[in-house]
C-alpha cells in the first residue's frame, strides 16, 4: 500500500533544516505541505497589517521553493480539527508530520491533532526543530522546574550535548520518488490569500521594510554573518543612531517565523570562530540562548501571558488609564523619543532592543504605570517578531513582574535618546512635525522657548502635544511604589528579593525586552552590560 504523507506547517516555514518534512517525503510516494488558515481569525485576531503580510510573503515564498520540486502549498481555509479528518479520508494519509511546538495552546492543539489521527490510523512523527534544545530536557535537569533565571539556565545547557546539526535542505534528490498531486483549481482551491482577501484594507499601504520568506532569509544571514566579523576579531560595536533603524542583515521576524533555523544561525556564529581557532563563548550565542530561556520559562505555564495565576509574576496593582494607554500606542505621549519609536513600530513592524526597553519602562514602571498585558498585547499586534513566551517573558522582566528586580534603574525618556542620537535624526525621521527644532530642544520642545517652537512651525500644545506626565515626578513615585511591593513581598516570604529561595525569580543585572537578533550589540545580560546601566538613567 502508497505511503501518503501531509506535512503541517506552521512556525517552520522554511525547506533547510526541517527534519519533520524530511520525514513525510522520507519513502513516500506522496506528500503534501499544508498551512491552516482561518479567514475568520484573520478578520478578528489582535495582529496587525504588517504581521499578515509578513506572514503571507512567508507562505508564497514556500510554494514558489516547493513549486521547484514539482510540489505545491496547500493552504487550507478552516481548523485544523475540523478539517484533517477528512483530509485524512480524502487523500489516504498514513503518515502526518510537523514540527514540535513548545507553548502551551500549541501542545494542546498537537495533542487533539495526534487523537484525530491515531483514530484514522494515521502514523504521527514530530520533531523539534524551532528551539536548540529539547526543553524538556532542561527542565528534567532542573528538577522539574523551569529555570528562573538566566545564570541557572546556562548551568543547565552547560551539561547537555551540544545542538543537533541542522538537517540538509529538501531537494529533488531527496524527494525521490515522492510527488504532490496537484489539480488544475489549486490556485483557486489552495493558493494564498491576499491581504485583501483578509479584510484588510491595503490602500495607501507602505512597502515592506521587512520582506518575507525563507529565500530572504537565507540572503540576510550571509550579511548579517560578513557584519559579525566583528565577533571573531573580538571587537565591540558601538551604539548609534543608525542603529535604531531596520538593517538589511537583520534576522528577528525570520526566527520568530521560523524561515531561518536557529540551529543553522547557531552553527554559522559557531564557524565565525572556528575559522580563527579559536572557541567561542557563551555569549556569542546569547541572542539565541535569551530566547530559548524564555521558551523554557513558559512551556509548561499557560498563564506565562497573564499576571493573575502566573505563579512566577509578581502581582502589581497597576493602574487602568485606557486614555494614557491609548496615547502610548499612538504616540502621542508629548515625548519625541518615545513617540518616534512607537512610530517606527507601527509603521514598519520593527524597533531596536533598546527602543523597546525604552517603551516599555515608559508604559510600566517608569512613567505611566500600565500593566505590562497592555504593553504585550500592543507588540502582539504591530511587532513582526513577536512571539508568545519571548514576548510575554520580556514584558515580565522590564517591569519587574518577573525575571529583573532592578526597579531603582528607570529609563528616561529624554535623556535615554539623546545619548543614543545625539542630532535627533531618528526622531525627525518618524516625527517631522518636530523636524524644524534644533538637537538642544528636539528631545523635550516643550522647554523651547515660543520663538524657536515658531521658527520651527510647531508650537508645542497646537501641533505636537505637550508632556502627558512629568517624568521625574512620575518615575519617583513608581519607583517608591515598587520598593514597598518587593518589601512587602520579602516580608511576607521572610526573604529579601534575590536571595537564593526567593519566591521572586532574579536575573542577573540587566535584561532584554524582546530580542530581535538585529543590533550589533549582544542583547541580553551577558551582552549589554555596562551599556545598559549606562543608559538607564532616573531623571533627565
Amino acid at each position: 500500500m502508497a505511503l501518503n504523507s501531509i506535512h503541517w506547517f506552521r512556525k517552520g516555514l522554511r525547506l533547510h533544516d526541517n527534519p519533520a518534512l524530511r520525514e513525510a517525503v522520507q519513502g513516500a510516494a506522496t506528500v503534501r505541505c499544508v498551512y491552516f488558515l482561518d479567514p475568520w481569525f484573520a478578520g478578528s485576531s489582535n495582529v496587525g497589517v504588517n504581521r499578515w503580510r509578513f506572514l503571507l510573503q512567508c507562505l508564497e515564498d514556500l510554494d514558489a521553493s516547493l513549486r521547484k520540486l514539482n510540489s505545491r502549498l496547500f493552504v487550507i481555509r478552516g481548523q485544523p480539527a475540523n478539517v484533517f479528518p477528512r483530509l485524512f479520508k480524502e487523500w489516504k494519509i498514513s503518515r502526518l508530520t510537523f514540527e514540535y511546538d513548545s507553548e502551551p495552546f500549541g501542545k494542546e492543539r498537537d495533542a487533539a491533532i495526534k487523537k484525530l489521527a491515531m483514530e484514522a490510523g494515521v502514523e504521527v512523527i514530530v520533531k523539534i526543530s524551532h528551539t536548540l534544545y529539547d526543553l524538556d530536557k532542561i527542565i528534567e535537569l532542573n528538577g522539574g522546574q523551569p529555570p528562573l533565571t538566566y545564570k541557572r539556565f546556562q548551568t543547565l545547557i552547560s551539561r547537555l550535548d551540544p545542538p543537533e546539526m541542522p538537517v540538509e535542505m529538501l531537494t529533488d534528490t531527496l524527494m525521490g520518488r515522492c510527488v504532490t498531486p496537484v489539480s488544475e483549481d489549486h490556485g483557486d482551491k489552495y493558493g494564498v490569500p491576499s491581504l485583501e482577501e483578509l479584510g484588510f484594507d491595503t490602500e495607501g499601504l507602505p512597502s515592506a521594510v521587512w520582506p518575507g520568506g525563507e529565500t530572504e532569509a537565507l540572503t540576510r544571514i550571509e550579511r548579517h554573518l560578513e557584519r559579525k566579523a566583528w565577533v571573531a576579531n573580538f571587537e565591540r560595536p558601538r551604539m548609534n543612531a543608525n542603529s535604531l533603524l531596520a538593517s538589511p542583515t537583520g534576522l528577528s521576524p525570520y526566527l520568530r517565523f521560523g524561515c531561518l533555523s536557529c540551529r543553522l544561525f547557531y552553527f554559522k556564529l559557531t564557524d565565525l570562530y572556528r575559522k580563527k581557532n579559536s572557541s567561542p563563548p557563551l555569549s556569542l550565542y546569547g541572542q539565541l540562548l535569551w530566547r530559548e530561556f524564555f521558551y523554557t520559562a513558559a512551556t509548561n505555564n499557560p498563564r506565562f501571558d497573564k499576571m493573575e495565576g502566573n505563579p512566577i509574576c509578581v502581582r502589581i496593582p497597576w493602574d487602568k488609564n485606557p486614555e494614557a494607554l491609548a496615547k502610548w500606542a499612538e504616540a502621542k505621549t508629548g515625548f519625541p523619543w518615545i513617540d518616534a519609536i512607537m512610530t517606527q513600530l507601527r509603521q514598519e513592524g520593527w524597533i531596536h532592543h533598546l527602543a523597546r526597553h525604552a517603551v516599555a519602562c515608559f508604559l510600566t514602571r517608569g512613567d505611566l504605570w500600565i500593566s505590562w498585558e497592555e504593553g504585550m498585547k500592543v507588540f502582539e499586534e504591530l511587532l513582526l517578531d513577536a512571539d508568545w513566551s519571548v514576548n510575554a517573558g520580556s514584558w515580565m522582566w522590564l517591569s519587574c513582574s518577573s525575571f529583573f528586580q532592578q526597579f531603582f534603574h528607570c529609563y528616561c525618556p529624554v535623556g535615554f535618546g539623546r545619548r543614543t542620537d545625539p542630532n535627533g535624526d531618528f526622531i525627525r525621521r518618524y516625527l517631522p512635525v518636530l523636524r524644524g527644532f534644533p538637537a538642544k530642544f528636539i528631545y523635550d520642545p516643550w522647554n523651547a522657548p515660543e520663538s524657536v517652537q515658531a521658527a520651527a512651525k510647531c508650537i508645542i500644545g497646537v501641533h505636537y502635544p505637550k508632556p502627558m506626565v512629568h517624568h521625574a515626578e512620575a518615575s519617583r513615585l513608581n519607583i517608591e511604589r515598587m520598593k514597598q511591593i518587593y518589601q512587602q513581598l520579602s516580608r511576607y516570604r521572610g526573604l529579601a528579593p534575590g536571595v537564593s529561595g526567593s519566591p521572586v525569580p532574579t536575573g542577573n543585572g540587566s535584561g532584554s525586552i524582546l530580542l530581535n537578533f538585529d543590533s550589533e550589540e549582544q542583547t541580553g545580560p551577558s551582552g549589554v552590560g555596562q551599556q545598559h546601566q549606562r543608559l538607564q538613567q532616573h531623571g533627565t
